[in-house]
């Protein structure tokens, strides 16, 4: 995978297709493949799709420290200077809607449209921080056991159903990012409200009203916080069903886009 060197880290990155840029943001516990691998055909048959690894995942290397939003920002802010020569399309995942939109916000100048899913904007209040509080206490305990809350919070009953049990028995040997507890750390710090009102790009935000890792309030508090922005509700899903069936997402994506 191509890579770009920055003050204290380098990124790697995927990229497929041709055409205009779209560049991927994903979250705690994702990579490049865990988060987007579904997304990828369809959406780079007209565009350039880049995925950047940011610290925790892939082969990205840091200087091992505390991961913050500003952090983040700067390796996605480099990836798109790497790969692109004008204005890229941008869409973040759940931490990396955070990441996307602090992004949008701190260097416009790079962003064309933002797109922002199942969204963190803080999580200063109780159930944030209880919850990833939890999550850190979990990986520490049994990270056995964490991987199964993960599925059990991230995915609808539903999805779950639908995975059945030797699906749900595969998905608990999956491998994580080697630097998932510092992912996890940065999402205990993220306040991004300050950057909503500075994001100038047109948004699209999407928000799924079973999600209990972000809940559909924190998707309503993004779209409020970003003038002009247009708010879809998906009813019912979880926070990463659209992992197993992205076809809803990607065409938001490319009615947005185009």
């Amino acid at each position: 995978m191509p890579a770009v060197s920055l003050p204290g880290t380098v990124v790697d990155y995927a990229v497929d297709g041709e055409g205009s840029a779209l560049v991927l943001v994903h979250g705690v516990g994702g990579d490049a493949d865990r988060a987007f691998g579904n997304v990828v055909a369809p959406l780079s048959d007209t565009r350039t799709v880049v995925r950047p690894n940011l610290s925790g995942s892939g082969a990205t290397t840091d200087d091992g420290g505390p991961l913050s939003v500003q952090h983040f920002v700067a390796q996605v802010a480099g990836t798109i200077r790497d790969t692109a020569s004008e204005p890229v399309d941008l869409l973040g995942f759940s931490l990396g809607a955070a990441i996307a939109a602090a992004t949008a916000a701190t260097h416009p100048e790079l962003i064309r449209r933002l797109i922002l899913v199942g969204g963190l904007v803080h999580t200063t209040g109780p159930h944030d921080r209880f919850n990833f509080d939890f999550w850190l206490d979990l990986h520490d305990t049994s990270f056995e056991l964490f991987k199964r809350f993960a599925a059990i919070q991230g995915f609808s009953p539903a999805m779950l159903d639908v995975f059945g049990h030797e699906g749900l028995a595969a998905a608990l040997k999956d491998e994580w990012p080697h630097g998932l507890r510092r992912q996890i750390e940065a999402a205990t710090r993220v306040d991004v409200r300050a950057y909503l009102p500075a994001v100038t790009a047109p948004t699209l935000v999407i928000g799924f009203t079973g999600d209990q890792v972000t809940p559909i309030a924190a998707t309503r508090e993004l779209a409020a916080g970003i003038a002009g922005s247009r708010l879809v509700e998906i009813a019912d899903e979880g926070h990463m069903d659209w992992f197993a069936d992205p076809s809803r997402i990607v065409a938001l994506t490319e009615e947005f886009l185009s």
